[in-house]
């Protein structure tokens, strides 16, 4: 519990930012420790299917690479360099990690960012009309789509949107982000070009994001609307639009900053199995093909990405949502 009067703003984020020190190095140890306990190293890759590697050749190569060493020095080694912002080299080429992250993060934001205004956009106006009458048709015939989206399988769905719009009526391309002539367009067709490429995935991540929302701004408006504020502002003969987007909306959409804040690791991890359904060069098929190829350096550093996004999330949903409630503020503590 955070006492307002007694402390400001500035030295509760601080307090917090410091207590996420342990918690962060908590997550990598976990996932260091189990990231050496799976099958397979790192040298499989180059060594595993070479007739001519012998095995004193994989043990020179796991030395030069620092595989042969416990696994708290390994994990002390790679702490030294993340301290500085280094994740180290990939063991598949060589290149810098976060050279590899850096070319595959503007693919991955705005396929995200697209889907997550798309969500908001609409499920948000959906929440709100279903709440005005609960029970009614519309909200019962949004209910069976919900759960029915609710219920679907992400990879089941975005399969059916490939066999569909991409294979039977050829509407919309089914994989990459370009055409194979992209080269040979102007900048403005070659944009246009990766747009239409995005439609399919975007359209499926949004559907997939889209029933749970829908419903948690259901039930969030309609607690709003059962509050005393609301029937005080329909006696005064407010219109009916101002009581439900002025003074209800506004407090219904309070705990979806919650939401807001869980999603900002989403904006870099991306989705895994969207982009490696649709063959996109994202984070996220970055770390499907680093887990195949047993890249412990790509996997620790999208890891340790992850939760630290994950936990600065969750800082912002605290701190926004006691901006936006004054009554948490007056209330004295978050």
């Amino acid at each position: 519990m955070i006492q307002w009067p007694n402390d400001s703003m500035a030295n509760y984020v601080l307090r917090r930012l410091l207590a996420l020190i342990p918690v962060l190095v908590g997550i990598t140890v976990i996932s260091f420790g189990v990231m050496q306990l799976a099958p397979g190293k790192p040298t499989d890759a180059a060594m595993q299917f070479n007739p001519k590697a012998s095995l004193a050749a994989r043990q020179r190569m796991e030395e030069l690479l620092g595989l042969n060493q416990p696994i708290h020095v390994q994990y002390l080694t790679w702490l030294r360099r993340v301290v500085r912002f280094d994740f180290g080299r990939s063991f598949r080429d060589g290149r810098p990690v976060t050279a590899k992250i850096l070319e595959r993060l503007p693919i991955t934001l705005a396929i995200n960012v697209a889907a997550l205004l798309l969500v908001f956009g609409i499920a948000v106006p959906l929440g709100v009309l279903a709440a005005v009458r609960p029970g009614g048709l519309f909200d019962r015939l949004t209910t069976v789509l919900v759960f029915i989206g609710y219920s679907t399988p992400g990879f089941w769905l975005a399969l059916l949107g490939i066999a569909l719009f991409g294979v039977h009526l050829r509407w919309l391309p089914v994989s990459g982000i370009h055409s194979l002539d992209h080269e040979s367009m102007g900048l403005i067709p070659r944009w246009l070009d990766m747009a239409w490429h995005l439609v399919l995935p975007v359209g499926v991540m949004t559907a997939v994001g889209l029933a749970g929302l829908s419903r948690y701004a259901r039930s969030n408006m309609i607690d709003v609307l059962r509050q005393d504020y609301i029937r005080a502002a329909r006696a005064k003969g407010l219109p009916e639009r101002r009581v439900l987007f002025h003074h209800g909306l506004r407090n219904a959409l309070l705990p979806i900053v919650t939401i807001l804040g869980l999603s900002l690791p989403d904006l870099i991890a991306g989705s895994v199995i969207m982009e490696t359904v649709f063959s996109i060069p994202g984070m996220g098929r970055l770390f499907y093909d680093a887990v195949m190829e047993r890249d412990h350096h790509i996997i620790m550093a999208l890891v340790t990405i992850g939760a630290v996004l994950t936990l600065l999330g969750n800082l912002l949903a605290d701190v926004a949502y006691a901006v936006a409630d004054p009554r948490i503020r007056a209330g004295g503590r978050l």
